[in-house]
Protein backbone atom coordinates (compact mmCIF):
# COMPACT_ATOMS: atom_id res chain seq x y z
CA UNK A 1 0.00 0.00 0.00
CA UNK A 2 1.23 3.40 -0.80
CA UNK A 3 1.35 6.02 2.19
CA UNK A 4 -0.68 8.75 2.00
CA UNK A 5 1.11 12.35 1.77
CA UNK A 6 -0.55 14.93 3.30
CA UNK A 7 0.12 18.37 2.82
CA UNK A 8 -3.12 20.13 3.98
CA UNK A 9 -1.52 20.57 7.63
CA UNK A 10 1.32 20.26 10.01
CA UNK A 11 -1.51 19.18 12.27
CA UNK A 12 -1.68 15.92 10.80
CA UNK A 13 1.23 14.40 11.94
CA UNK A 14 1.60 11.12 14.06
CA UNK A 15 3.47 10.56 17.02
CA UNK A 16 6.60 8.73 16.79
CA UNK A 17 6.96 5.17 18.47
CA UNK A 18 9.84 7.23 20.51
CA UNK A 19 7.14 9.87 21.46
CA UNK A 20 4.31 7.16 22.18
CA UNK A 21 7.04 5.47 24.64
CA UNK A 22 7.37 8.16 26.26
CA UNK A 23 3.53 8.98 26.57
CA UNK A 24 3.48 5.84 27.86
CA UNK A 25 5.57 6.11 30.71
CA UNK A 26 4.79 9.74 31.95
CA UNK A 27 4.30 9.98 35.88
CA UNK A 28 1.09 11.39 36.15
CA UNK A 29 -1.07 13.04 38.93
CA UNK A 30 -4.36 15.66 38.88
CA UNK A 31 -3.42 19.00 37.06
CA UNK A 32 -6.04 20.68 38.41
CA UNK A 33 -4.74 20.60 41.39
CA UNK A 34 -1.33 20.93 40.20
CA UNK A 35 -0.25 17.82 40.89
CA UNK A 36 1.02 16.26 37.69
CA UNK A 37 4.44 16.69 37.76
CA UNK A 38 5.00 15.97 34.10
CA UNK A 39 2.64 19.14 33.12
CA UNK A 40 4.60 20.91 35.59
CA UNK A 41 7.53 20.29 33.88
CA UNK A 42 6.50 21.01 30.59
CA UNK A 43 5.36 24.19 31.64
CA UNK A 44 8.27 25.22 33.82
CA UNK A 45 10.81 24.11 30.69
CA UNK A 46 8.35 26.24 28.10
CA UNK A 47 8.91 29.19 30.51
CA UNK A 48 12.56 29.14 31.09
CA UNK A 49 12.65 28.48 26.91
CA UNK A 50 10.82 31.71 26.52
CA UNK A 51 12.77 34.16 29.21
CA UNK A 52 9.20 33.93 30.51
CA UNK A 53 7.91 33.78 34.83
CA UNK A 54 5.59 30.98 34.29
CA UNK A 55 3.73 28.26 31.46
CA UNK A 56 0.14 27.03 31.00
CA UNK A 57 -0.59 23.48 29.33
CA UNK A 58 -3.52 24.01 27.50
CA UNK A 59 -5.67 22.00 25.03
CA UNK A 60 -4.96 23.77 21.63
CA UNK A 61 -3.53 26.85 20.43
CA UNK A 62 -7.39 28.69 20.34
CA UNK A 63 -7.52 28.04 23.57
CA UNK A 64 -3.90 29.22 24.39
CA UNK A 65 -4.98 32.38 22.39
CA UNK A 66 -8.45 32.72 24.24
CA UNK A 67 -6.83 32.42 28.01
CA UNK A 68 -4.33 35.33 27.04
CA UNK A 69 -6.99 37.60 25.28
CA UNK A 70 -8.94 37.03 28.96
CA UNK A 71 -6.41 37.69 30.96
CA UNK A 72 -4.89 40.93 29.35
CA UNK A 73 -8.67 42.25 28.83
CA UNK A 74 -11.90 43.00 30.64
CA UNK A 75 -15.49 43.12 29.06
CA UNK A 76 -15.66 46.02 26.63
CA UNK A 77 -11.84 46.45 25.62
CA UNK A 78 -10.05 46.12 22.39
CA UNK A 79 -7.34 44.24 20.71
CA UNK A 80 -5.60 45.08 17.53
CA UNK A 81 -4.99 41.99 15.41
CA UNK A 82 -4.18 41.32 11.93
CA UNK A 83 -7.09 40.68 9.48
CA UNK A 84 -5.68 37.28 8.28
CA UNK A 85 -4.28 36.33 11.52
CA UNK A 86 -5.54 33.06 13.69
CA UNK A 87 -6.51 34.74 16.82
CA UNK A 88 -9.20 37.25 14.61
CA UNK A 89 -10.39 35.00 11.68
CA UNK A 90 -9.85 31.44 12.37
CA UNK A 91 -10.81 31.00 16.06
CA UNK A 92 -14.55 31.06 16.09
CA UNK A 93 -14.77 34.89 17.47
CA UNK A 94 -14.25 33.14 21.06
CA UNK A 95 -12.76 36.65 22.27
CA UNK A 96 -16.04 38.47 21.55
CA UNK A 97 -18.49 35.54 22.49
CA UNK A 98 -16.85 34.30 25.92
CA UNK A 99 -14.90 37.36 26.83
CA UNK A 100 -17.15 40.87 25.43
CA UNK A 101 -13.50 41.79 23.82
CA UNK A 102 -14.03 43.69 20.52
CA UNK A 103 -11.24 42.86 17.96
CA UNK A 104 -9.76 45.73 15.66
CA UNK A 105 -8.49 43.92 12.01
CA UNK A 106 -5.97 45.54 10.18
CA UNK A 107 -4.61 44.09 6.68
CA UNK A 108 -1.23 42.34 7.08
CA UNK A 109 2.08 43.89 5.00
CA UNK A 110 3.36 41.55 2.80
CA UNK A 111 5.71 40.32 5.45
CA UNK A 112 3.05 39.13 7.69
CA UNK A 113 3.85 42.50 9.91
CA UNK A 114 1.49 44.77 10.85
CA UNK A 115 1.73 48.97 10.25
CA UNK A 116 2.62 50.57 13.35
CA UNK A 117 2.08 53.79 12.15
CA UNK A 118 -1.11 52.40 11.25
CA UNK A 119 -1.47 50.65 14.97
CA UNK A 120 -0.78 53.44 16.49
CA UNK A 121 -3.23 55.60 14.78
CA UNK A 122 -5.73 52.80 15.43
CA UNK A 123 -5.85 52.97 19.20
CA UNK A 124 -9.01 54.58 20.77
CA UNK A 125 -9.10 57.60 22.81
CA UNK A 126 -9.46 57.69 26.37
CA UNK A 127 -13.11 58.30 25.81
CA UNK A 128 -16.35 56.35 26.86
CA UNK A 129 -17.30 56.67 23.10
CA UNK A 130 -14.66 54.07 22.63
CA UNK A 131 -13.73 50.94 23.73
CA UNK A 132 -10.71 50.84 25.46
CA UNK A 133 -7.47 49.94 23.66
CA UNK A 134 -5.48 47.28 25.61
CA UNK A 135 -3.84 44.64 23.74
CA UNK A 136 -2.07 44.11 20.16
CA UNK A 137 -1.25 40.88 19.09
CA UNK A 138 1.24 39.52 16.44
CA UNK A 139 1.45 36.20 14.67
CA UNK A 140 4.45 34.53 14.08
CA UNK A 141 4.97 32.62 11.48
CA UNK A 142 2.29 34.38 9.69
CA UNK A 143 1.10 31.98 6.26
CA UNK A 144 4.82 30.91 7.13
CA UNK A 145 6.25 34.37 6.91
CA UNK A 146 8.89 34.91 9.59
CA UNK A 147 9.07 38.88 11.77
CA UNK A 148 12.47 40.14 11.57
CA UNK A 149 13.77 40.49 14.99
CA UNK A 150 14.43 44.21 14.78
CA UNK A 151 10.41 44.68 13.42
CA UNK A 152 9.55 42.40 16.77
CA UNK A 153 11.58 45.20 18.86
CA UNK A 154 9.93 48.37 17.02
CA UNK A 155 6.33 46.72 18.07
CA UNK A 156 7.40 46.41 21.60
CA UNK A 157 8.21 49.68 21.87
CA UNK A 158 4.70 50.25 20.14
CA UNK A 159 3.13 48.39 22.67
CA UNK A 160 4.76 49.92 25.50
CA UNK A 161 4.74 53.51 24.42
CA UNK A 162 0.45 53.41 24.17
CA UNK A 163 0.54 51.09 27.27
CA UNK A 164 -0.81 48.23 25.47
CA UNK A 165 0.16 44.35 26.41
CA UNK A 166 1.57 42.27 23.64
CA UNK A 167 0.37 38.78 22.67
CA UNK A 168 2.32 36.56 20.35
CA UNK A 169 0.36 33.54 18.91
CA UNK A 170 3.88 31.72 18.30
CA UNK A 171 1.82 28.69 16.86
CA UNK A 172 5.15 28.39 14.90
CA UNK A 173 7.22 30.18 16.83
CA UNK A 174 9.89 27.50 16.55
CA UNK A 175 10.09 27.80 12.70
CA UNK A 176 10.91 31.17 12.89
CA UNK A 177 13.42 31.04 15.61
CA UNK A 178 15.14 28.32 13.46
CA UNK A 179 14.13 29.93 9.99
CA UNK A 180 16.62 32.87 12.06
CA UNK A 181 19.14 30.64 13.52
CA UNK A 182 17.77 32.21 16.63
CA UNK A 183 17.05 30.53 20.29
CA UNK A 184 13.20 30.76 20.75
CA UNK A 185 13.66 33.48 23.59
CA UNK A 186 15.09 36.13 20.96
CA UNK A 187 12.16 36.20 19.62
CA UNK A 188 9.35 35.92 22.76
CA UNK A 189 11.31 37.72 25.09
CA UNK A 190 9.61 40.95 23.81
CA UNK A 191 6.40 39.95 24.41
CA UNK A 192 4.07 39.77 27.84
CA UNK A 193 2.54 36.55 26.38
CA UNK A 194 3.34 33.92 23.86
CA UNK A 195 0.73 30.92 22.73
CA UNK A 196 3.23 27.73 21.59
CA UNK A 197 1.29 25.01 19.79
CA UNK A 198 3.34 21.42 20.30
CA UNK A 199 0.77 19.74 17.70
CA UNK A 200 2.23 21.33 14.11
CA UNK A 201 5.75 21.55 13.44
CA UNK A 202 6.99 20.01 16.61
CA UNK A 203 4.38 16.37 16.23
CA UNK A 204 3.04 16.11 18.87
CA UNK A 205 -1.02 15.01 19.03
CA UNK A 206 -2.37 17.93 20.93
CA UNK A 207 -1.59 20.64 23.01
CA UNK A 208 -0.41 24.06 22.88
CA UNK A 209 1.53 26.32 25.78
CA UNK A 210 0.70 29.36 26.98
CA UNK A 211 3.72 31.55 29.51
CA UNK A 212 3.98 34.95 30.22
CA UNK A 213 4.41 36.79 33.77
CA UNK A 214 3.33 35.46 36.77
CA UNK A 215 0.06 37.12 37.08
CA UNK A 216 -0.92 36.72 34.00
CA UNK A 217 -0.59 32.99 33.88
CA UNK A 218 -2.53 32.86 37.04
CA UNK A 219 -5.56 34.70 35.74
CA UNK A 220 -5.41 32.38 32.33
CA UNK A 221 -4.76 29.44 34.68
CA UNK A 222 -8.22 30.30 36.23
CA UNK A 223 -9.96 31.28 32.76
CA UNK A 224 -8.94 27.59 31.65
CA UNK A 225 -11.37 26.17 34.27
CA UNK A 226 -14.03 28.44 33.33
CA UNK A 227 -14.00 27.46 29.70
CA UNK A 228 -13.47 23.92 30.82
CA UNK A 229 -10.03 23.45 29.92
CA UNK A 230 -8.92 21.87 33.16
CA UNK A 231 -7.71 18.39 32.24
CA UNK A 232 -6.53 15.54 35.02
CA UNK A 233 -4.15 13.14 34.25
CA UNK A 234 -2.35 15.39 31.28
CA UNK A 235 0.95 14.20 31.75
CA UNK A 236 0.51 11.43 29.27
CA UNK A 237 -0.05 14.36 26.84
CA UNK A 238 2.48 16.63 28.29
CA UNK A 239 4.84 14.17 28.01
CA UNK A 240 4.94 14.19 23.90
CA UNK A 241 5.03 17.99 24.19
CA UNK A 242 8.75 17.67 26.48
CA UNK A 243 9.72 15.03 23.51
CA UNK A 244 8.87 17.23 21.07
CA UNK A 245 10.76 20.20 22.67
CA UNK A 246 13.95 17.65 22.60
CA UNK A 247 14.37 15.76 20.04
CA UNK A 248 11.91 17.73 16.84
CA UNK A 249 12.65 21.63 17.38
CA UNK A 250 16.05 21.15 15.24
CA UNK A 251 14.60 19.12 12.55
CA UNK A 252 12.37 21.95 11.36
CA UNK A 253 15.13 22.86 9.12
CA UNK A 254 14.10 19.60 7.38
CA UNK A 255 10.49 21.18 6.67
CA UNK A 256 11.83 24.61 5.59
CA UNK A 257 14.28 23.06 3.40
CA UNK A 258 11.40 20.33 1.90
CA UNK A 259 9.01 23.49 1.42
CA UNK A 260 11.72 25.21 -1.27
CA UNK A 261 11.93 22.19 -2.81
CA UNK A 262 8.47 22.09 -3.44
CA UNK A 263 8.29 25.40 -4.64
CA UNK A 264 11.36 25.04 -6.90
CA UNK A 265 9.76 21.74 -8.17
CA UNK A 266 6.49 23.77 -8.89
CA UNK A 267 7.65 26.99 -9.72
CA UNK A 268 8.46 26.05 -13.84
CA UNK A 269 5.40 23.95 -14.51
CA UNK A 270 3.01 25.55 -16.94
CA UNK A 271 -0.17 26.86 -14.99
CA UNK A 272 0.97 26.71 -11.78
CA UNK A 273 2.15 30.46 -9.91
CA UNK A 274 4.33 29.52 -6.78
CA UNK A 275 3.26 33.08 -4.90
CA UNK A 276 6.88 34.69 -3.93
CA UNK A 277 7.80 34.78 -0.60
CA UNK A 278 5.53 32.46 0.74
CA UNK A 279 8.38 29.65 1.25
CA UNK A 280 10.25 31.14 3.80
CA UNK A 281 9.47 27.79 6.60
CA UNK A 282 7.25 25.31 6.03
CA UNK A 283 4.60 26.44 3.98
CA UNK A 284 4.21 27.20 -0.30
CA UNK A 285 1.38 28.82 -1.55
CA UNK A 286 0.52 28.18 -5.67
CA UNK A 287 -2.47 28.98 -7.55
CA UNK A 288 -3.49 27.09 -10.37
CA UNK A 289 -5.84 27.37 -13.32
CA UNK A 290 -9.00 27.83 -12.13
CA UNK A 291 -11.28 25.40 -14.54
CA UNK A 292 -8.65 22.97 -13.65
CA UNK A 293 -8.03 22.93 -10.10
CA UNK A 294 -10.97 20.45 -9.04
CA UNK A 295 -9.41 17.88 -11.61
CA UNK A 296 -6.08 18.67 -10.31
CA UNK A 297 -7.13 17.80 -6.82
CA UNK A 298 -8.82 14.21 -7.90
CA UNK A 299 -5.65 13.54 -9.40
CA UNK A 300 -3.71 13.87 -6.56
CA UNK A 301 -5.85 12.18 -4.55
CA UNK A 302 -5.92 9.66 -6.90
CA UNK A 303 -2.29 8.90 -6.39
CA UNK A 304 -2.34 9.81 -2.17
CA UNK A 305 -1.49 13.11 -1.96
CA UNK A 306 -4.25 15.12 0.05
CA UNK A 307 -4.01 18.32 -0.13
CA UNK A 308 -6.36 21.85 0.48
CA UNK A 309 -9.40 22.55 -1.50
CA UNK A 310 -8.25 26.29 -1.33
CA UNK A 311 -7.10 27.84 -4.96
CA UNK A 312 -4.41 29.41 -4.12
CA UNK A 313 -3.52 26.06 -2.15
CA UNK A 314 -1.63 26.26 1.06
CA UNK A 315 0.77 23.32 0.58
CA UNK A 316 2.47 22.40 4.14
CA UNK A 317 5.45 20.08 5.00
CA UNK A 318 5.97 18.50 8.42
CA UNK A 319 7.94 15.43 9.73
CA UNK A 320 5.58 12.51 8.18
CA UNK A 321 6.60 14.34 4.62
CA UNK A 322 9.98 13.22 2.97
CA UNK A 323 12.13 14.72 0.35
CA UNK A 324 10.88 11.98 -1.80
CA UNK A 325 7.52 12.40 -0.97
CA UNK A 326 8.24 15.83 -2.21
CA UNK A 327 9.58 15.11 -5.65
CA UNK A 328 6.69 12.80 -6.05
CA UNK A 329 4.36 15.72 -5.58
CA UNK A 330 6.31 17.33 -7.91
CA UNK A 331 6.24 15.26 -10.58
CA UNK A 332 2.58 13.99 -9.82
CA UNK A 333 1.26 17.65 -10.73
CA UNK A 334 3.99 18.11 -13.46
CA UNK A 335 2.38 14.61 -15.29
CA UNK A 336 -1.19 16.33 -14.69
CA UNK A 337 -0.16 19.67 -16.38
CA UNK A 338 1.08 17.03 -19.21
CA UNK A 339 4.83 17.80 -18.66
Amino acid sequence: MTDIIDLRSDTVTQPSTAMRAAMAMADVGDDVYGEDPTVNELESVFAERTAMQAGLFVASGTQGNLLALLAHCERGDEYIVGQQAHTYKYEGGGAAVLGSIQPQPLEFEADGSLNLARVAKTIKPDDSHFAKTRLLCLENTQSGKVLTLDYIEQAAQCAREHGLGFHLDGARVFNAAVQLGVDVDRITRQFDTVSICLSKGLGAPVGSVLCGSTELIAKARRWRKVVGGGMRQAGLLAAAGLYALEHHVDRLADDHEHAAMLANGLKDIDGVEVIAGAAQTNMVFASFPPDRFAALHSHLSEHDINISGDNPCRFVTHLDVSRDDIERVSDTVQNFFGG
